[in-house]
């Protein structure tokens, strides 16, 4: 008869003295993991807070609701002050007329020359800039080497940390000389079809001491580099094995910048375009020492406009009294300032959510 093996079962030190109940006591962890670690607090285990970060989540909550309660505060500002304005002027003839001279009798309160002059200098600032700030990032994303890249963009930063007034100032002592001067020189030739697409034969080639091209120039230095380093954060992050692919198939380094990369970036792209446009229509200094004083609806750049901006900057460092309704003009056209600028922030996150692309 055979004898059958026995089988010997190694007890380890957790199996003999676990209880009865199936329940393992903390001494039976520590002899069999030869181990012990420091338990967690009792807060922790508890749910309960600490009383110091009970603080600190209060304190930021406060910190966090500072920009929030200060917008709600601009916001009440605006209104209060310039309904006794709404009051005395119809909001047709604010929105709706051409003449403002309301220092003047008599008095215009038609808002669309400061409209237009706004627009004017905005429109030439992003013609300017956009397209300088969007081909300088592909430059730095896609063609600098990174010594290169580290050298170049943060000069190009410091562009950003001069103050507005000395963009103003060098507007008015520096481009607007070198435009007069060039304008000097193509006044023969550039005359006569100026006068041609203008439609007015008695059209001059003249740019004054303030004009909107000087401001436009000045402000589109000042947004480069909003532009160029929004616009290159939004080309770097771009996933290199779309890069990669678009090599493996065949095609050029201009080819993958162009129909690859710039694609795959398109709403950090037009997020940084339409915030660099929400700085030029918020910029004051600027315009109000190079584009002038005089509230005109002229489409030339080479004449003196005056932006919402220039205006509300104008008036507050004027002698005008407190109360009366020149004063209220001023909160009247800052609601409109803010209104415009709002809105552009607000297609600007619309775009961002609408053509944003995820990558793995």
């Amino acid at each position: 008869m055979g004898v059958e093996p026995q089988t010997s079962l190694s007890t380890s030190p957790v199996t003999a003295q676990m209880p009865v109940g199936g329940e393992l006591s903390a001494p039976a962890i520590v002899e069999a993991t030869g181990t012990s670690s420091r338990a967690p607090a009792q807060s922790t285990l508890t749910g309960r807070k600490r009383p110091l970060e009970t603080f600190l989540f209060w304190l930021f909550a406060a910190c966090a609701s500072v920009s929030v309660f200060t917008t709600f505060g601009i916001i009440f500002v605006l209104v209060e002050e310039s309904l006794p304005f709404f009051q005395h002027v119809p909001l047709s003839e604010f929105l709706l007329g051409r003449e403002w001279t309301p220092q003047f009798e008599p008095a215009r309160f038609g808002i669309q020359p400061l409209v237009r002059g706004t627009l004017l200098v905005t429109a030439g600032a992003a013609l300017f800039s956009l397209p300088l700030g969007l081909l300088s990032a592909i430059y730095l994303s896609e063609y600098a080497s990174p010594r290169a890249r580290n050298i170049l963009k943060p000069l190009l930063e410091l562009l950003a940390g001069v103050p507005s007034i000395v963009y103003g100032y060098f507007a008015l002592v520096y481009i607007t000389p070198l435009l007069q001067k060039a304008a000097t020189v193509l006044a023969p030739t550039a005359t006569p079809v100026l006068a041609k697409l203008t439609g007015d034969p008695d059209f001059v080639l003249e740019v004054g001491v303030f004009n909107a091209l000087s401001a436009s120039i000045a402000i589109a230095i000042m947004t480069l580099p909003l532009v160029s380093s929004l616009c290159e954060d939004a080309l770097h992050v771009v996933p290199r094995a779309l890069r990669e692919g678009a090599y493996a198939l065949g095609a050029t380094k201009m080819e993958v910048s162009t129909q690859v990369v710039i694609p795959a970036a398109l709403s950090g792209i037009a997020a940084s375009f339409i915030l660099a446009i929400s700085r030029s229509v918020g910029e004051t200094m600027v315009v109000a020492l190079a584009a002038g004083a005089t509230p005109s609806m002229t489409t030339n750049p080479l004449e003196s406009v005056q932006t919402m901006t220039g205006y509300i900057a104008n008036i507050s460092m004027g002698d005008v009294e407190h109360g009366t309704i020149s004063y209220q003009t001023i909160f009247a056209v800052g609601v409109v300032l803010f209104l415009m600028t709002v809105t552009m922030n607000l297609i600007s996150i619309g775009l961002v959510k609408k053509y944003r692309q995820k990558y793995d």
